[in-house]
């Protein structure tokens, strides 16, 4: 994980010819968008490998060939997006993580995230023991996750009747088991990292778990009228055998016994050795040095019965007791009931070297695979994976799991939980973050390109203390808002981290969407909480020329409730205390209807436009029965009217409109009526 990969493996994209045209790349948060260029291609191609994690900023590239891919970072679903002509260009998308968009592995992702965050939550003050059990659960958590979504592939695949999804369910069946195996075995050697003795226990418990499942077999024979006369008897007694189960291997062996008092004799013997077999125990009731006095007792018992012929008459028999004696030729005959070389790994630790330390597994690991496989076949990639894990190679382990496994799920989760046992601090990588970080970013960057999963991986980034909160603004702002819900949960996440810039681009985006489909309203209550004063004033003048067309204002509710928030821009604090004198005057509170009136022209917080509606608005109340306006507040709007008609634009507008000409004259009429009232109510009172 040191060095950069220099050959990655080439992802090709089905239907593009790039030995025909050139092609050019965008990058994306979570895919690469591809199309064909123009350009014919001109001498021979050559490899342009793209870089496995995306740029902050995307650029577009021509690219002479498909596209490569370091380690696995596009995994190749390709969407051809345009079904075009002979001859046109085609765009692609290929998609980094397919894995995210498979309906059954849900489960998968929902439920190993809060085990996740459990182990992030919990208590670091725990140590010794009690941390390490802790861990020890977490794994086994994880482990139940991948079974249970296991098991669920399964009955998809038999329930389908699609030849091709029932393909793919058994392949994603295949990943999860191997991925299971993989982590139980990193879960003893490195989390656990279990002792010499309780080590080949927990060994033997992996194997009974993982590679050979007899079960159906046993069915098989037990079911049959003469269990020992079953042509699988003894495939089922070795295989017990094979995998230590002595007690289960024994009760088969009493039917053969029943079935055949000749041979007595012999099963009394072997069964007596199969119950003296001793056996590692997990608590301190014997040391290894007692566990390897009596083994070797018991050894030289075994050896004595098989050089004196006991079982000679019984090749069955026999070849157990040479199985007992860890004779690997003998435990190699059985190579078919065992099926892979790790079983036989264990095996063979099981009757040659029962108390193996874990540093001394990398010897017995390499020989057991070499002498199993014997130059016939070359090991797979998994088989590799585990070699790393016997020899204690988890960087390695992880390094191969990221290049062979479908998505990054499997890293991200088992680096974490190794990172917290404490075995993964002095390792960084070339270019900056440490593994553990770099893997959760590149996993919850493959969530974020779902339509739903997008939320589990805010709280990965949340925990990745170095780029998680970059990578986390990168991601949230390309987020689609398809929904005014979807928009309040992205909003509430940027919020609650304080990312300002986030929230106000939200807002900016929501309300935008609301202008166009005229909800004003919408728009409005989004531009407030985006702060955005020149969007707010946008709006309020689109609110108040909704109210000169209509009559009436909309989203009444909102305006009335604007409180400090109409403060934001002059244009949105005129709409709400224009609002408010239209209160005032359906409560009949005229003067002081009037008085807000005349503030809003003479502080000129109101729209030069929208003078002759509020002049116009005047009226009523200048031809009151009782005087509502003063000889100053009259002289004040006689100013404004003059002020209106005075400009030459205004005035030419005037002059050439009939029905402002006539609202002018009313105006002037009703102001020059008010304030003769009002001079001689005042001369009145002076004179009383």
């Amino acid at each position: 994980m040191e060095e950069p990969d220099t050959d990655p493996p080439l992802v090709v994209v089905p239907g593009a010819d790039p030995s025909a045209r050139q092609l050019c790349f965008e990058w994306g948060p979570a895919e690469v968008l591809v199309c064909e260029t123009r350009f014919g291609r001109k001498g021979g191609s050559r490899t342009h490998p793209v870089p496995s994690r995306s740029p902050s900023r995307p650029q577009s590239h021509p690219i002479p060939t498909p596209i490569p891919s370091q380690s696995r970072a596009l995994t190749g679903c390709v969407a051809d997006a345009a079904g075009a002509a002979p001859g046109s260009s085609r765009v692609f998308v290929v998609h980094r993580d397919q894995d995210i968009y498979i309906q059954t592995l849900r489960k998968l992702f929902n439920e190993s995230h809060g085990i996740f965050m459990g182990l992030q939550r919990s208590e670091e003050e725990l140590a010794g023991k009690s941390r390490k059990a802790q861990l020890v659960q977490v794994s086994k958590n994880y482990r139940s996750v991948i079974r249970a979504c296991m098991e669920d592939m399964h009955q998809a695949a038999v329930s389908t009747r699609d030849p091709a999804l029932q393909g793919q369910y058994s392949t994603q069946v295949s990943i999860l088991s191997a991925m299971e195996l993989i982590w139980n075995l990193c879960e003893i050697l490195f989390v656990e990292a279990a002792a010499a003795g309780p080590l080949l226990l927990r060994l033997l418990d992996w194997v009974r778990l993982h590679v050979c499942d007899v079960d159906s077999m046993v069915r098989e024979v037990l079911s049959s009228e003469s269990p020992s006369k079953h042509k699988l008897f003894w495939n089922v007694v070795d295989v017990f055998v094979l995998q230590g189960r002595m007690d289960e291997a024994r009760h088969l062996l009493s039917k053969e016994a029943t079935a055949n008092p000749t041979s007595m004799t012999m099963y009394k013997i072997l069964d007596d050795l199969m119950k003296k077999m001793p056996m590692p125990s997990l608590g301190n009731t014997q040391t290894l040095t007692e566990l390897e006095l009596k083994w070797q007792h018991w050894h030289e018992e075994c050896q004595r019965f098989l050089q004196d012929g006991t079982f000679a008459s019984n090749p069955h028999m026999e070849s157990i007791c040479k199985i007992l004696l860890g004779d690997e030729d003998a435990i190699l005959e059985k190579k078919e009931l065992m099926t892979t070389w790790y079983h036989f790994l264990v095996t063979r630790l099981l009757y040659s070297h029962p108390t193996v330390k874990p540093m001394e597994l990398r010897f017995y690991a390499q020989s057991s695979m070499d002498m199993f496989l014997g130059g016939e076949s070359s090991p797979e990639p998994l088989d590799m994976i585990l070699m790393a894990a016997f020899e204690f190679e988890m960087h390695q382990v992880i390094k191969e799991c990221s290049i062979v496994l479908s998505n990054w799920w499997f890293v991200a989760h088992l680096t974490d939980l190794l990172d917290h046992c404490k075995l993964l601090q002095s390792h960084n990588l070339y270019f900056g973050s440490n593994m553990r970080e770099f893997l959760l970013l590149e996993y919850a960057s493959g969530l974020f390109s779902h339509h739903s999963l997008w939320q589990l991986g805010v709280d990965y980034f949340d925990h990745c203390p170095e780029y998680g909160r970059v990578y986390l603004e990168l991601h949230i702002e390309r987020i689609p808002l398809s929904t005014e819900q979807k928009a309040l949960k992205v909003l509430r996440i940027c919020e609650q981290r304080q990312m300002h810039e986030q929230v106000r681009s939200v807002c900016k985006i929501m309300a935008m969407k609301a202008l166009r489909n005229n909800r004003l309203g919408s728009a409005l209550s989004w531009s407030i909480r985006a702060k955005d004063a020149a969007f707010a004033t946008l709006i309020s003048d689109r609110f108040l020329k909704d109210y000169c067309e209509r009559g009436c204002f909309s989203d009444l509710d909102l305006i009335d409730n604007l409180g400090p928030s109409m403060l934001l821009s002059d244009r949105l604090t005129f709409l709400g205390k224009y609002r408010e004198f239209h209160r005032l005057y359906g409560e009949k509170r005229f003067p002081e209807a009037a008085r807000l009136l005349l503030t809003l022209m003479t502080a000129h917080i109101a729209p030069c436009s929208f003078w002759m509606t509020l002049l116009t608005d005047a009226l009523p109340l200048l031809e009151q029965k009782e005087i509502i306006f003063s000889a100053e507040q009259t002289y004040e709007l006689m100013r404004c009217l003059e002020d209106l008609t005075a400009g030459n634009v205004d005035k030419q507008k005037f002059q050439e409109d009939d029905v402002e000409t006539t609202k002018v004259e009313m105006l002037r009429l009703a102001l020059a009526r008010n304030l003769a009232r009002v001079i001689v109510k005042e001369g009145t009172v002076e004179g009383s």
